[in-house]
């Protein structure tokens, strides 16, 4: 008996692909799997750098020093000088866009808006116990360079009597500044006067 030689393999044709071949398998579709897996390892330390590179970091500090509150009889509304600090702590200038203050009390929340620099003095006239206690307005437009500090007064007004206010169960004061995330100012303490 004689050796059968195997026949010769044939060449591979693309135009004549043997059944045999399934092109959806993992082995035709998928790349190898270690290159994927160190690639997708590297874009996760890049990602993760960038992300703690740019993580968003306080622009300011601050706080609310005392409140002062004033009610004559014949108002309704409670008018309150806040005296604040607030501190650029970022490293490029704050400008002050808004200032807002927010009272929650028993009746629910409040909110105002700071009054203006150029009002202050007819809201005195009206709330004469103020005066004494005001200080220059932190007023809209400030700019705080950084590294320095700024003090003054926000002069608010809230649609709750004066026993009302001193049973609060929140007071803070919110500044906006431009191109960046609010500030919140909380009081230190709920001393009034």
């Amino acid at each position: 008996m004689a050796d059968n030689p195997t026949p010769p393999q044939p060449q591979y044709d693309a135009g004549h692909v043997p059944i045999t071949e399934e092109f959806d398998s993992p082995k035709r579709s998928l790349p190898p799997a270690v290159p994927v897996i160190i690639a997708l390892v590297v874009v996760g330390i890049v990602v993760a750098v960038i992300a703690y590179l740019e993580r968003s970091k306080p622009v300011a500090q601050g706080g609310i020093d005392s409140v002062y509150t004033s009610q004559p009889e014949d108002v309704t509304n409670t008018m309150v000088a806040i005296q604040v600090t607030l501190r650029n702590v970022g490293d490029k200038a704050l400008y002050i866009k808004s200032i807002s203050a927010n009272l929650k009390t028993d009746l629910g929340e409040q909110s105002d808006d700071a009054a203006a620099a150029s009002d202050y003095d007819r809201y005195f006239a009206a709330y004469p116990d103020l005066r004494p206690h005001a200080t220059q307005p932190l007023t809209v437009e400030t700019k705080i360079m950084p590294g320095a500090e700024q003090k003054g007064t926000v002069l608010v007004a809230f649609p709750v009597t004066e026993q009302q206010f001193s049973a609060r169960k929140d007071l803070n004061v919110t500044i906006v500044p431009y191109d960046q995330s609010p500030i919140v100012l909380r009081e230190k303490s709920a001393a009034t006067k």
